[in-house]
């Protein structure tokens, strides 16, 4: 080998070997030759850091670069470049930040660790002059933070509104197309792979909540972490809710929302929050389906723009990983690095002070006066009721509502006066709608 050969190879060190981590390698085997030709960089998988040396992986690896240990593969002077795709907080951050603090560019897919501990991160890279690129940490293959931290940091953006988790959005797609009912459709997103077997962080919301602290950090400037988003999962979804949304013309999706909220005399708020809604079947985001993600960006001048793909699994998000480290690795041979965006802080506006159109689902005793009983209780709060149906008489009637536009505090205390009416058996479900006013 040349000393010019010598200086193009760049040796990676891989944190983990999962599917993410196996898909990975096996892309740079595959595509290595057509990378250095376009870049002049030679990727070399040097070590990969794993639990066991003797589980069977997707991919076979040669045992000389196996390793059990963690840290010394961060710290092995040997090793240009350190990819972790072993996910949660802990070791994750502290060899993240030991590779940093080593000079070692890292490249991440972990949307928990960068959700609580973004800033930290971005800060130890930023003092070591080193890359820190993780766009595989949201919507897998899907490039969308790269062009939110370069493309767009100039542009005005307003809101973005999206389905980042792909098995909620397959289970919804189930239950909306096949008329499946919620919990089996879980266990054939879990029987193919889409879905834990402890569904909670993708039903509940949390995991599209890390995403959205993410997305909302970068295209606001502003520090937001995971326990900044409300949210809201979609195990109470029910087969009235599907039906009914369909019947006025939406689809039910769980979507992830962040806003910049101008504030008169006073610093702009941002928004962020996940939860179930009605999306009219006019817009973009309602034709997503199955396991695929999409983000929607609008923005003051570039109007509105959709980033659509594969949002999940092995070989769309370890093509995002390869793409952010041939960056690096080209960066790294340079002798320069991206710019970090410089994160402020900016207020967390609660989602009680939200506004939002509302489907309230109500099983009622039908009686004279129940109507009234229920209206007075809207009327008491200032919601104003624009849509009204009931199905069904006796014992199991039912009143179906939309909403105006109404503040979430006010829609919650309407709830809570509902839930003391002795003629209303339940409130079956609520769920937020997006406005055909907000379809561009």
């Amino acid at each position: 080998m040349t000393d010019q050969e010598a200086k193009s190879v760049v040796r990676v060190g891989v944190l983990g070997c999962g599917n993410v981590g196996a898909a990975l390698v096996a892309l740079v085997q595959e595509r290595g030759e057509e990378i250095s030709s376009r870049t002049g960089v030679t990727l070399e998988v040097a070590k990969v850091a794993v639990r066991s040396l003797t589980r069977k992986r997707p991919i076979d690896l040669d045992d000389s670069i196996l390793t059990r240990d963690s840290g010394e593969l961060v710290s092995d002077p040997s090793i240009d470049v350190i990819v972790e795709v072993i996910g949660g907080i802990e070791p994750a951050r502290e060899l993240i930040l030991t590779a940093l603090a080593n000079g070692k560019p890292v490249v991440t897919a972990n949307k928990e660790l960068l959700a609580n501990h973004g800033a930290e991160l971005f800060a130890a890279a930023s003092q070591a002059g080193v890359d820190l690129l993780f766009e595989a940490s949201v919507a897998g293959g899907i490039p969308i933070l790269r062009p939110l931290r370069e493309s767009l940091v100039g542009e005005d953006v307003r809101r973005i509104m999206g389905i980042v988790n792909g098995t909620t959005n397959f289970i919804l797609t189930r239950m909306s197309e096949q008329g499946t009912g919620y919990a089996e459709a879980l266990a054939e997103a879990q029987q193919l792979g889409y879905a834990e077997r402890d569904p909670t962080a993708d039903v509940e919301g949390y995991d599209a909540g890390a995403k959205a602290a993410i997305l909302a950090s970068l295209a606001f400037g502003a520090k937001v972490v995971a326990g900044d988003v409300y949210h809201e999962g979609i195990s109470n979804i029910g087969a009235t809710d599907i039906e009914f949304a369909d019947r006025l013309g939406y689809v039910v999706k769980l979507l992830a929302i962040a806003e910049l909220i101008e504030v008169e005399g006073s610093e702009s708020e941002v928004a962020v929050r996940v939860h179930p809604a009605m999306v009219p079947k006019s817009h973009p985001l309602a034709g997503v389906r199955d396991s695929f993600n999409a983000v929607f960006v609008e923005g003051a001048a570039v109007g509105d723009l959709m980033f659509y793909g594969r949002g999940a699994g092995g070989d769309p998000t370890g093509s995002a990983v390869l793409g952010d480290l041939v960056d690096a690795a080209v960066n790294l041979r340079k002798g320069t690095s991206a710019d970090l965006l410089t994160l402020g802080r900016k207020p967390i506006r609660p989602i009680d002070e939200l506004q939002s159109s509302y489907y309230v689902n109500l099983d009622v005793l039908d009686r004279p006066g129940v109507l009234r009983a229920v209206a007075e209780a809207f009327e008491r709060h200032g919601v104003s009721i624009r849509s009204l149906e009931q199905e069904g008489v006796g014992a199991d009637a039912r009143l179906i509502f939309i909403t105006h536009q109404a503040r979430e505090a006010d829609v919650q205390a309407t709830l809570d006066d509902l839930r003391e009416l002795e003629v209303i058996h339940q409130i079956t479900s609520v769920l937020r709608v997006i406005g055909d006013d907000e379809v561009h």
